[in-house]
C-alpha cells in the first residue's frame, strides 16, 4: 500500500513539510516563541530543559532536541540558542546539518539581545519556509511509516473498544512492514507478564521487566508508590479501580505483534546502522507532553491516541488523530475527536470495522488531512522527560 509524503535526504518520508524552531534552552524559547508567531509556515517547540542539569540530562536534552530535528514531518530547523547553556547546541546543528537538513542557528546573546535575535529569527525562519515550499510529495510505501500509539483521559470504555481498535490497525501496520512504538511503562504495571510473553526473545523479555522495575523504584526513592498516581483521578472517576486494571486495558493498543525491542527516551528508529522495523516499546512516562515529545523523537510521522474521557492535546511536528471510545465522550467533544470507536460499545460497528477506519484515517492524514487538534493549533504543551534535579 502507498501514501503520498515528502521524500528527506536521510531517505526518511514525511507527511507534514513544516519548519521546526528549536529552542536550545528554556531562556530562550520567548524568542522562539514570537518568530514562530510572525512566520506562517513554522511551529516552535518550546520546552522548559536545557541548563542547570547534571550532564545525563544534558545529554538527554540535547539528543532529544536532533531528534525532534530529524523527525521527517520536519523540513528545515532554525535553533534559537541563548549562548551559555548547558545542551551542546554545536552538536545540535552538526548532527542535523550531517543529516541533509536544511539548519540555521541564531544567538540571542551574539546578536545583541532579544530584539535583534527576534528580528534575525524571523528572517531566518522565513527564508526557510521559502526554500521548502516548493518541495512535492511523492510517492512512498506504507512500510516507511512509523507510527506511534498512546492511551490518555483514559476510561472504562478505552480498553474495551478505542484500545482494540488501536491494536487492530497496529498490527496491520506492522504486517505491511512499519514500524509501531508504544510506551507509557508506568501503564504496564501489573500486566509487563503478557508484554514480556510476546518478546522475540528472552533478553527483550528481560528488558521489559527491568523498565518495569527501574520505574517503580525511581518512585520509591522519593519514599512514594507509584500507586498514588496511578491512576489518575479521572481514570479512577471513570471506571478504573487499580492501575492493573489500567494497565490491562492500556497493552490492548499495542495489538498482538511480537515485541522486536525496547527503546530509551532519546533513541530513534533510523540511525545510521539500522532502521527498526516492527513493534517496539520505549520507555517513557504516561503524561502527554512527555510521551508525544519521545514518539517524535522517535521519528514516528504520525500519533493514534486512543481516549475515553477525552484528551484533546496534540503535537507541533506530529499529527495526533483522536480516537474516542466513549460515545457520550465523542458526542460531547465531537470538534476535539477524530474517531468514534464508542460505536464498538453500542454494538453499531465491531472491533474489525473501526480498525479498518483507525488504519483508513492514518492513510489520510499521512497524505495531508489535518487531524482536529491540527486544525485548532492545540500543540503548543510540550516537554522533555529527564531524570535527574535541576540543580
Amino acid at each position: 500500500m502507498k501514501f503520498y509524503g515528502y521524500r528527506r535526504a536521510d531517505g526518511s518520508v514525511g507527511c507534514r513539510n513544516l519548519v521546526a524552531v528549536i529552542p536550545s534552552v528554556v531562556c530562550a524559547a520567548d524568542v522562539a516563541q514570537a518568530i514562530v508567531q510572525n512566520v506562517q509556515g513554522a511551529v516552535g517547540l518550546f520546552h522548559h530543559q536545557g541548563c542547570s542539569q547534571l550532564p545525563p540530562d544534558l545529554k538527554r536534552v540535547t539528543d532529544t532536541l536532533i531528534g525532534l530535528a530529524l523527525n521527517p514531518n520536519v523540513g528545515a530547523v532554525l535553533i534559537v540558542s541563548l549562548g551559555c547553556e548547558g545542551t551542546d547546541h554545536a552538536r545540535m546543528y552538526q548532527e542535523i546539518q550531517a543529516a541533509g537538513k536544511l539548519v540555521e542557528v541564531i544567538g540571542i546573546q551574539k546578536l545583541g539581545g532579544v530584539s535583534k535575535a527576534i528580528a534575525a529569527g524571523i528572517d531566518a525562519a522565513a527564508g526557510l519556509v521559502r526554500k521548502i515550499s516548493g518541495q512535492q510529495r511523492e510517492e512512498a510505501d506504507l512500510s516507511e511509516v512509523v507510527l506511534s500509539i498512546k492511551c490518555g483521559a483514559s476510561d472504562a470504555t478505552s480498553g474495551m473498544a478505542s484500545n482494540c481498535a488501536l491494536g487492530y490497525a497496529a498490527d496491520k501496520l506492522v504486517s505491511l512492514g512499519g514500524t509501531v512504538i508504544f510506551g507509557e511503562t508506568t501503564e504496564f504495571i501489573g500486566a509487563e507478564h503478557i508484554l514480556m510473553r510476546r518478546a522475540v526473545n528472552q533478553e527483550v523479555a528481560d528488558r521489559i521487566g527491568f523498565i518495569v522495575n527501574r520505574m517503580e523504584t525511581r518512585a520509591k526513592s522519593l519514599g512514594c508508590d507509584m500507586r498514588k498516581g496511578q491512576p489518575t483521578p479521572g481514570n479512577i472517576e471513570g471506571g478504573l479501580s487499580s492501575i492493573e486494571e489500567k494497565s490491562l486495558g492500556a497493552i490492548l493498543k499495542s495489538g498482538t505483534s511480537p515485541i522486536q525491542g525496547v527503546m530509551e527516551y532519546p533513541e530513534r528508529v533510523r540511525t545510521s546502522e539500522e532502521i527498526k522495523k516492527g513493534l517496539w516499546i520505549k520507555d517513557t512516562p504516561g503524561r502527554e507532553p512527555e510521551i508525544l515529545t519521545g514518539m517524535a523523537c522517535s521519528g514516528a510521522q504520525i500519533m493514534m491516541f486512543s481516549t475515553g474521557r477525552g484528551a484533546p492535546q496534540g503535537y507541533p511536528i506530529m499529527p495526533v488523530v483522536k480516537v474516542c471510545g466513549n460515545p457520550v465522550t465523542y458526542q460531547h467533544m465531537e470538534q476535539d475527536m477524530d474517531i468514534n470507536a464508542g460505536l464498538i460499545l453500542e454494538g453499531r460497528k465491531s472491533i474489525e470495522q473501526v480498525g479498518e477506519e483507525v488504519f483508513a484515517k492514518l492513510v489520510d492524514t499521512l497524505n495531508g488531512e489535518v487531524s482536529k487538534n491540527e486544525s485548532l493549533h492545540y500543540y503548543s504543551a510540550i516537554e522533555i522527560h529527564t531524570l535527574g534535579p535541576v540543580i
